[in-house]
């Protein structure tokens, strides 16, 4: 049962199996494998099976014609309500907390609510209580709790009718980076650079910002490479003590001692490499390779002290904290060294009314103020960098709110519950059209009535700016071309965003 040759013959891969067949089917097989042409080929005449050892991270030509090189994704983990931020309802202003129609009850019984309880209490409407005035030379109605964010708001594009079929936030999170409501699938951000590469052979392709306190509720399922090969996995950077964890040398080996142990090790990765041709030691030979370049290159970029005192002021940022104005200014220095994808997750958007902190009226203009002169000075200085025509910025959360209050337990406190039906992003940059909105809701804001849009619409724009066709995109895996955008031709290009 111990013997070796049992052992490789149990861990060899199929194609690794058929090339030891020299005749007979496995040869007949292995030819095609290895796209030889005719019988000697295939009878196992001597042919070249050397595994080239490239970079899977080097930087790659898109396709077709791209507006943009990267992307900055905002999100706002919990799902930040759009009535009170983006989508302003005079007639859910004029009927707040009164009890729902008949009407509206009717459909509130064939939903799923996760927290109102319609056996307990008729539900009462709930109107903003913030003014909606319009914003720069486009007229954008934005709501009063943004201060800083109307001085770019010529540069946003609103879109208003997005919609999801998920009404949790984990599903509805992974849905968004996977393309997938479950566990398993490969974050958008891993898909991107598996497509193009990263700018920069010194830094992750794929980086990852946390602020809020904790992790997003999907997990470290949203940066995971899923069946992707796992070199495009998301790195997860922090702006407190070490960057990225583990990747310092031990106590007592200098950098001349790694870089031979380095040395070493790649050879005998190379070996397996091309004995078994798996692609998992290419991505061990490379993610070696990237943690010893980025040993000196993810400090230098992190360190945000370098930063002129101005530069520091307009994002709020504070060297040494962990903050999302810390990680908005680390996401323009990121961009500005070519790192593909970056990706700014900030928790405590749950806006259900149950306390202080998540109240309409007390928490929400609290929480906007740490993101509004953040996001405020990252377009701006991308744009005076001239950055922000090549750089595609996406806000927004996984779900929308309900129209209606909460009131969990009796709280006399104002919030909204989960709503799957609509909800609002934004986004700015290369290829947006500046100064727009886009979709419409009904009257109280419920459902969709002009332009909706869904989940994989938007990750199919995403990848269109990127020079990438989201229905031909796809990577072999359990028999099935898998796609970010899953498996339906449904998913399209949102036009009407598009400049």
């Amino acid at each position: 049962m111990n013997d070796p040759r049992l052992l490789s013959a149990q861990l060899a891969s199929r194609r690794q199996f058929l090339k030891n067949c020299n005749t007979g089917l496995g040869g007949l097989f292995l030819g095609s494998l290895l796209g030889g042409s005719g019988a000697s080929s295939a009878l196992g005449a001597p042919a070249s099976t050397t595994v080239p050892i490239d970079n899977p991270l080097t930087a790659k030509a898109p396709p077709l014609p791209a507006k943009v090189k990267r992307v900055i994704y905002l999100h706002m983990s919990g799902a930040p309500p759009q009535h009170d931020l983006w989508d302003f309802k005079p007639e859910l202003v004029k009927h707040n907390l009164e009890p729902c129609s008949d009407d509206v009850l009717a459909i509130l019984k064939k939903e799923r609510l996760p927290f109102i309880d319609l056996n307990a209490r008729r539900p009462k409407m709930l109107g903003t209580p913030y003014k909606f005035p319009k914003q720069g030379k486009s007229g954008i109605e934005m709501s009063e709790v943004w201060k800083e964010l109307p001085q770019v708001a010529d540069e946003l594009c609103v879109v208003k009718s997005m919609y999801t079929d998920q009404f949790n936030h984990a599903p509805a999170e992974l849905l968004l980076y996977t393309g997938s409501s479950r566990n398993g699938g490969a974050a958008m951000g891993s898909w991107i650079t598996y497509g193009l590469g990263s700018e920069n052979q010194d830094l992750p392709g794929f980086v990852v910002l946390i602020s809020g306190g904790t992790d997003p509720t999907g997990g470290k399922a949203l940066w995971s490479t899923g069946f992707l090969p796992s070199v495009y996995q998301g790195v997860q950077c922090r702006t407190t003590g070490a960057p990225i964890l583990y990747a310092n040398n031990p106590e007592g080996m200098s950098r001349d001692v790694r870089r031979r142990s380095l040395d070493a090790l790649k050879k005998l990765n190379e070996i397996e490499l091309q004995e078994f041709g798996d692609p998992e030691t290419l991505t061990r030979i490379s993610q070696y390779e990237l943690a010893y370049r980025m040993q000196i290159a993810v400090p230098e970029v992190m360190d945000i002290s370098k930063e002129p005192k101005e530069t520091l002021e307009a994002y709020g940022a504070k060297p040494g904290e962990a903050s999302f104005a810390n990680n908005c200014l680390l996401a323009r220095r990121l961009a500005e060294q070519g790192v593909r994808y970056v990706q700014l997750y900030d928790w405590g958007w749950d806006f259900h009314g149950i306390g202080v902190d998540t109240d309409i009226v007390q928490g929400l203009p609290s929480k906007v103020k740490l993101v509004d002169r953040p996001i405020t000075a990252l377009l701006k200085d991308l744009k005076q960098r001239g950055l922000l025509d090549s750089t595609l910025v996406v806000w927004g959360g996984e779900f929308g709110r309900t129209a209606l209050n909460e009131e969990r337990g009796g709280s006399k406190f104002l919030g909204r519950d989960h709503h799957p039906h609509c909800f609002s992003i934004w986004l700015a940059g290369g290829g947006i059209k500046k100064g727009s909105s886009y979709g419409q809701t009904d009257e109280l804001g419920y459902f969709i009535t002009e332009n909706k849009t869904s989940v994989h619409d938007l990750q199919a724009t995403i990848l269109h700016l990127l020079g990438m066709d989201a229905k031909r995109f796809s990577y072999p895996y359990q028999g099935l071309n898998q796609r970010l955008i899953g498996p339906s031709d449904e998913p399209k290009v949102i036009q009407g965003i598009l400049s």
